[in-house]
């Protein structure tokens, strides 16, 4: 079972953001510069993060998850905005 992840990161080095930001687009849709909203299984989160920790420097940067819960339409409605209306992004397919 899939359930959404907010997952926020702030990377001191140009170099490894742009690193952390396509391998955080393989597995979701960036909302706002370095937000993102993915989709995961428990399978899924946990190899993401694997790589993601081969990549960052743990002293200086930062990844945070939020899980908000199962996928399905409701788990959308705990998010709010101002200005411009949130849109959830297309259900993607994933191939493990």
């Amino acid at each position: 079972m899939q359930a959404v992840y907010l997952v926020c990161s702030d990377i001191a080095d140009p170099k490894r953001l742009r690193k952390v930001h396509e391998l955080t687009l393989d597995h979701g849709t960036r909302l706002h510069f370095s937000v993102y909203q993915c989709e995961l299984s428990r399978m899924q989160l946990a190899s993401f993060k694997a790589v993601l920790a081969e990549v960052i420097h743990h002293t200086g940067d930062q990844v945070l998850f939020v899980h908000l819960g199962p996928r399905q339409s409701l788990t959308y409605d705990c998010i709010e905005h101002l200005g411009r209306a949130y849109l959830p992004p297309a259900h993607r397919s994933y191939v493990s």
